[in-house]
């Protein structure tokens, strides 16, 4: 009988133990803080950081960040030239693409435009090439000037739907050079037409 109730507590204290194990693992063996995979979050507020850190050192303006800034640029670019075929004579699309003073400037254009009652109709083609020319950092702002090479049918038309200038069937080839700003300090990623060499 002795063996027996010696066996029991045997038992019990086993269970006693693993039960304590158990509840000891599930306090004290959670995960704290990131280890193993960082959630995607974090990943992204990360690379946010180190993109930032890469083109805040213009020296650190790598391929990489070159192209991911070019594929931006180019939809700027269209967006920018085609909201100037638009009836209306405002600029709607490419507002938030542009500085004050080159907003200034085309919307003056819009306006004489208006005046004398023509309207231009752009299609735009494509761009056949965007090349980035220089890039410097002023201050806290970070410019960059691009080359591009785009094909366009352009023409414009008077009231009566005439056509005043250009050709509405044939292709022209466009050379234009743009200069692009961002201030590094803002939180808005999009970048501003600033001005536009010729």
């Amino acid at each position: 009988m002795n063996y027996s109730f010696e066996y029991i507590d045997i038992i019990l204290l086993a269970m006693i133990a693993g039960f304590i194990f158990l509840r000891l693992r599930g306090i004290l063996g959670k995960r704290t803080g990131f280890q193993g995979k960082a959630p995607s979050q974090f990943e992204k507020v990360l690379n946010n950081i180190q993109t930032e850190q890469k083109i805040l050192n213009k020296e650190n303006f790598d391929d990489d960040a070159q192209k991911e800034f070019l594929k931006g640029a180019k939809i700027a670019y269209e967006t920018i030239i085609t909201d100037f075929s638009d009836n209306d004579n405002k600029l709607i699309a490419s507002k938030p693409l542009l500085s004050k003073k080159i907003h200034d400037q085309f919307e003056e254009a819009l306006k004489e435009r208006s005046k004398r009652g023509h309207f231009a109709e752009i299609t735009f083609i494509g761009v056949n090439s965007a090349k980035i020319k220089e890039h410097k950092k002023i201050d806290k702002f970070l410019n960059v000037t691009v080359d591009f090479v785009s094909e366009i049918i352009t023409c414009i038309k008077d009231k009566d739907k005439n056509v005043v200038s250009g050709d509405p069937e044939k292709i022209k080839k466009i050379y234009d050079t743009w200069v692009f700003s961002r201030d590094m300090r803002s939180n808005n990623p999009n970048w501003q037409l600033v001005d536009t060499l010729t």
